[in-house]
């Protein structure tokens, strides 16, 4: 017990407040790197001491911390470029997009006004280092005072606004005998999003997050998750296991199968660990799941001598690719049967909850488009080894933009049935009270017959159908990650809907989720898809291998599949579909009840003409008005309306 509360103790010590140099004290949601644990903050909040200075990192730009202000979630930053160089001129405008940061609403804007013929008239700050012999540029400082100026860019080239926060201290009249490099210096305020601490800190707790992956207390006495007075002692028993497990690889194991003990001793799991037994064989017990009246039998436990044959010692030639925590290799039994083994990576206390999380996952559920979980190792092997059934005809992505993509080669029939597959394995789980949380086309499994398999539930969530969301740190793939969940750090199960809807537009146009490669505002494909779907420009994103310009059935359905991504993809998660929606509406796309009559029914514009619904209207500004009534599970409808 001495040990144990070692350990805890270091935990509650670890995330004290500290300093970097003469700026303000750093706590959660903030954590120093190389002076503090990962686990006493939030991911995206990570803080570096450069020169006594506090830095931040913010979509690639670098800012300079001045204050933080905890009690109203809100912080003081300078750009980092402001302080090392003389004549700072910025070309974009700030990106807080997919951060869980915002500008605050007391910023103004100091202008910047590139290339200009003329000269605006009223007060400017000349910003010579970006003027040349032809064009001029300046920087003008906007406030309300000002607003009913008359005044126009129209001789300017471009318009980059850069915020400033101006205290009670400092009076406008003063700003305007000011540099504008001086003005910047000021710095903008930024309000953040995260769990609030406050509860914790008044039980006498200091908050951290990356520890278990959400928010948790830490104690005196121990982790908690939400105040120092909870007594949950599961949560609590459950953390101390997974935090001691952080030693030596024999250890690490023996933690796995105490954890499964208990909980199997607990009633609270849908299945007895096999790690209880080093025997080779299929343990027939099992435990009966209460609510939905099903029995599992336990997992069979392959000894890591007949694994390392199986994969001829893990050759480097029979890997798979690259699971969630572990490399997959293709292996074969003495009996003949064909499997995917999946290899930890690292023997962490992170590496082995997910593979906790993955088998506690994989063997409570069954279905025919999710991967099945045939066994592991057990508790006496040198490593951590799971069994998968082996699905031989790769993943989507390869099929679609990877090594094994040809011209034509998946027709469109092909892909829509891998849609509609995938979106029942996903309805599954959701109606199974699981997140899968990583949803991509690298990890859709496809076999001979092009059916699907789901894979890789390694950062997959129980979600209990009464909770609203998860507070939890966005984990996924970019390119696929909700922008919502992302931002606000709330994990619903409309967060893989938002992924499952970049799934479709990879279907439709065979591009990849991200590439670099493509113009900034078209780097991520979602964002893509959604301006040409808006401008009607369909054709433009559809592969044109598919027949889009020469089939109407094609042309109809990929339109409809269309539409479904477009609401599937809304950055708001109240205004996408359920799963359950979402795969009614393909089944009808599929059994041609997507025709005009039907469409009408449901709200939807026919999709003969390209943009389907989108075409059918007069374009708004944004996308608010467009509606679409989706046909519940019930037979009744909800409308949806979509909004940005």
């Amino acid at each position: 017990m001495a040990t144990e509360a070692l350990s805890v103790d270091s935990h509650f010590e670890a995330c004290l407040p500290r300093r970097c140099g003469n700026g303000p004290d750093i706590s959660y949601p903030f954590w120093i790197f190389k002076e503090q644990e990962s686990f006493c903050g939030y991911p995206n909040f990570e803080i570096t001491c450069k020169e006594k200075d506090p830095i931040l990192k913010i979509s690639e730009e670098t800012y300079i911390i001045k204050d933080i202000f905890y009690n109203n979630n809100s912080l003081l930053v300078v750009n980092a470029v402001v302080h090392e160089d003389d004549c700072p001129t910025p070309q974009l405008n700030v990106s807080l997009d997919r951060t869980p940061f915002s500008l605050s609403p007391d910023n103004v804007n100091l202008s910047f006004l590139y290339n200009c013929e003329e000269q605006p008239k009223y007060h400017t700050y000349p910003v010579s280092c970006a003027s040349n012999a032809s064009f001029h540029s300046y920087a003008v400082f906007h406030k309300q005072a000002l607003e009913n100026t008359n005044y126009s860019i129209k001789s300017c080239r471009t318009l980059i606004e850069s915020p400033v926060y101006i205290n009670d201290d400092v009076s406008f009249v003063s700003l305007l005998g000011m540099n504008y490099t001086n003005v910047l210096k000021l710095g903008f305020v930024l309000n953040w999003t995260a769990h609030s601490c406050s509860s914790c800190k008044r039980s006498g707790g200091r908050c951290g997050f990356g520890y278990t992956d959400e928010f948790v207390c830490f104690c005196s006495d121990g982790p908690h998750p939400k105040t120092c007075n909870d007594g949950d002692d599961f949560n609590l028993e459950r953390k101390l296991i997974i935090g001691f497990c952080a030693g030596a690889a024999g250890i690490l194991i023996s933690c796995v199968t105490f954890y499964f003990w208990r909980q199997c001793l607990r009633g609270e799991r849908l299945f007895k660990w096999s790690f209880l037994t080093s025997k080779s064989s299929l343990e027939r017990s099992s435990v009966v799941d209460s609510e939905k009246g099903n029995s599992f039998a336990c997992i069979h436990v392959f000894t890591y001598e007949e694994l390392e044959e199986a994969t001829n010692n893990f050759n480097s030639e029979r890997e798979l690719g690259d699971g969630g925590f572990g490399t997959v290799y293709y292996g074969k039994l003495q009996d003949g049967r064909a499997i995917a083994v999946k290899r930890l990576y690292e023997n962490n206390y992170k590496r082995v909850e997910q593979f906790m999380n993955e088998v506690d996952i994989l063997t409570r559920l069954r279905h025919q488009n999710l991967v099945s979980l045939y066994g592991s190792t057990s508790r006496h092997s040198r490593e951590l080894l799971l069994v998968y059934e082996y699905v031989p005809n790769g993943t989507v992505a390869d099929h679609l933009h990877g090594e094994r993509a040809k011209p034509g080669a998946l027709s469109w029939d092909i892909r829509l049935e891998i849609a509609i597959e995938t979106a029942n394995a996903l309805r599954y789980l959701h109606a199974s009270d699981t997140i899968h949380r990583d949803v991509k086309t690298n990890n859709i499994l496809l076999d001979n017959n092009f059916r699907v398999k789901v894979a890789d539930f390694g950062l997959s969530r129980i979600f209990p159908i009464h909770v609203t969301h998860v507070t939890t740190a966005p984990q996924g793939t970019p390119g696929y990650v909700d922008p919502e969940y992302h931002q606000c750090y709330q994990l619903t199960s409309k967060s893989d809907v938002f992924s499952f809807g970049v799934v479709l537009i990879e279907l439709i146009s065979s591009k990849r989720a991200v590439d670099i490669m493509r113009h900034r505002h078209e780097i991520n494909l979602w964002n893509m898809a959604i301006n040409k779907i808006q401008n009607g420009a369909l054709h433009e994103l559809v592969d044109p291998s598919l027949g889009f310009e020469t089939n109407n059935k094609v042309r109809k359905t990929i339109t409809g599949v269309a539409e479904v991504a477009f609401r599937c993809l809304q950055n708001e998660r109240d205004m996408r579909p359920t799963m359950e929606q979402v795969l009614e509406t393909l089944m009808g796309i599929k059994n041609e009840d997507y025709k005009k009559e039907k469409a009408e029914e449901m709200d939807v514009f026919p999709a003969e003409e390209e943009g389907g619904l989108l075409k059918s209207r007069p374009l708004p500004p944004s996308p608010n008005s467009v509606v679409l009534k989706w046909v519940s599970s019930g037979g009744s409808s909800t409308t949806t309306t979509p909004s940005f």
